[in-house]
């Protein structure tokens, strides 16, 4: 069965089965596939672009477009760090620039121990905390960039 090359679970399998032939479905699938792996595999793209009849190109022209899907495996703690308006002019490039100097890391590379990955992302939806980054469901405000040693040290365990 199709489902077994990507590793689907038997509910991811039911939930695809399910929106396949929805209006407007590849989006939801999408998050659905990045949910259950932490990102979209080739293989889970290659099996959903057969199980919807889908050309494989326009599954990762949506993949591209939308900057809240991944390609890659994160860090098991992904930090996530608001570029929006409010937090940009807050400083939130140094908090970017910190955060890849006390990881060793550049742009979407993860940590050699797999533990950590940065995320520049456009709003967190926090914009009176400017500025504002998260790790996992965790959101930190009004971030200094002296802080951020200590946010990391506290996800380390």
């Amino acid at each position: 069965m199709e489902n077994k090359e990507a590793g689907f679970s038997p509910e991811l399998t039911a939930f695809i089965l399910e929106w396949k032939d929805k209006p407007g479905n590849l989006i939801m699938l999408l998050h659905r596939i990045q949910e259950e792996y932490g990102f979209i595999p080739r293989s889970a793209a290659e099996t959903l672009a057969r199980m919807i009849d889908l050309p494989l190109a326009k599954i990762y022209g949506v993949v591209t477009f939308y900057h809240f899907f991944k390609t890659s495996k994160p860090g098991k703690n992904r930090i996530a760090i608001c570029l929006g308006t409010a937090c940009y002019l807050k400083g939130s490039q140094d908090l970017i620039d910190e955060a890849r100097d006390l990881l060793n890391i550049e742009g979407d590379e993860v940590t050699d121990d797999g533990l950590f990955s940065i995320d520049a992302v456009r709003c967190i939806g926090c914009c009176g905390l400017a500025p504002v980054l998260q790790v996992g469901n965790e959101v930190f405000g009004k971030v200094q960039k002296d802080q951020i040693a200590e946010i990391i040290a506290k996800f380390r365990t």
